[in-house]
């Protein structure tokens, strides 16, 4: 892409930056590549398959949850998904109006609700997945499946090391308090 530089120069100028910080490189290196992988994958998949499918990629990510885990509470959904309430709410709300996806009332807790595809949803899935396979198979084309399966392990290690022991490591760090809240990067006013 015009403007955008190239993996290898990121690396490059980083290298340059850093000169003589102690760092460690490797573990630097795959943060970053994680990151540039995930920015670089989903910027495909919503270019190639889920534009022409009305979906953003947030859109998809709930889709999927609901797909394969059947119908759920709002809370299991946004923490899959990987996203806030908030946002799920208005997610939910546009595939409910499109007849994706249904709210449903839970049947012992009149504060929760559940989220369930509709047959047009799982209609829909079950058309759109196949496209989207074919695109992770493309992104991935210049691995063999044996490092398709390495890597996959390894991506699967770091998360696992995140899920099992970084809230730990998160109060280690903080001495014990919790995180600040989330910023919206805005400033307040003066």
């Amino acid at each position: 892409m015009p403007g955008q530089r190239s993996i290898s120069e990121a690396e490059k100028l980083a290298e340059a930056k850093l000169g003589g910080i102690p760092v460690r490189r490797e573990q630097m290196a795959v943060v970053a590549n994680i990151y540039r992988a995930a920015s670089a994958v989903r910027q495909h998949l919503e270019n190639s398959v889920l534009r022409g499918a009305d979906l953003t990629w947030t859109a998809f990510v709930v889709l999927w949850v609901v797909w394969v885990w059947g119908e759920s509470e709002t809370r299991h959904v946004a923490e899959e998904a990987g996203i806030s309430k908030g946002t799920l709410t208005g997610v939910s709300r546009t595939l409910e109006s499109r007849g994706l996806l249904r709210r449903i009332d839970h049947p012992t807790d009149g504060r929760l609700v559940l989220l369930a595809l509709t047959k047009e949803g799982e209609d829909f899935m079950r058309r759109v997945f196949p496209a989207f396979n074919d695109e992770e198979a493309f992104v991935t084309g210049r691995l063999s499946d044996e490092e398709c399966r390495t890597l996959a392990e390894g991506l699967r290690r770091v998360v696992l090391q995140v899920e099992e022991d970084g809230e730990e490591r998160r109060r280690s760090l903080l001495g014990g308090e919790e995180p600040a809240p989330r910023r919206s990067g805005r400033r307040a006013k003066s």
